[in-house]
């Protein structure tokens, strides 16, 4: 087999997982399911990936690192303001996780389990050096809030969050229809820059 067909064998069964993941979810989708939607046999991703597992992760590698890449250059960005930078973040990060919304809960449960593998330590690393970073810690400096300025970065992540968890719960009870989420997440985007411009302001 050449390389060119191990690659592409491979980005097959990545774009089947991630299509699996965000229809089932990750505890419903089962290595047959995918390999039905990749038209390959079983035998082809335990090849590749050795378990489910193990190409969920992977498949939550690449979106973390899509995500910082495009992200990395906002956040060090000094003709921004703080306001503006979170305002293209917030966007990035939401447009990624309605493309896959398990997203969140693998964040919830690697964080939980104390799992390392991931790219979050560097990418944390990234954030706390940040230009962003440096803009929230003069807040502080300057007296223009009286609270640890981490405080704003767990508000805004907070703010992403919280609506991705009761996602499931909401879509269940019908309370709404995925479309009708989808749309209070574009609301979202644009109402949680204005919400912290008003505490910075505060």
């Amino acid at each position: 087999m050449t390389l060119t067909a191990e690659l592409s064998t491979e980005e097959k069964i990545k774009d089947a997982a991630r299509r699996i993941f965000t229809k089932k979810g990750f505890l419903a989708t089962t290595i047959r399911d995918i390999a039905t939607e990749a038209d390959i046999n079983v035998a082809s991703i335990n090849y590749y990936f050795r378990s489910k597992e193990n190409l969920f992760a992977f498949i939550m590698d690449e979106t973390i690192k899509k995500l910082f890449d495009k992200i990395e250059p906002v956040l060090n960005d000094e003709s921004t303001s703080i306001v503006e930078k979170i305002e293209v973040c917030v966007g990035y990060y939401i447009d990624q996780v309605l493309v896959n919304p398990d997203f969140i809960f693998f964040m919830v449960s690697e964080v939980m389990g104390g799992l390392t593998q991931l790219p979050m330590i560097g990418t944390m690393k990234l954030l706390v050096n940040s230009h962003f970073a440096q803009q929230l810690r003069e807040l502080k400096t300057n007296g223009d809030i009286n609270y640890h300025p981490v405080n704003l970065f767990w508000n805004i992540s907070g703010m992403i969050m919280s609506p991705f968890l009761s996602r499931p719960h909401m879509l269940q009870s019908g309370y709404f229809t995925s479309d009708e989420f989808f749309q209070l997440m574009q609301e979202r985007k644009k109402l949680i820059p204005l919400w912290m411009g008003l505490i910075i302001k505060g």
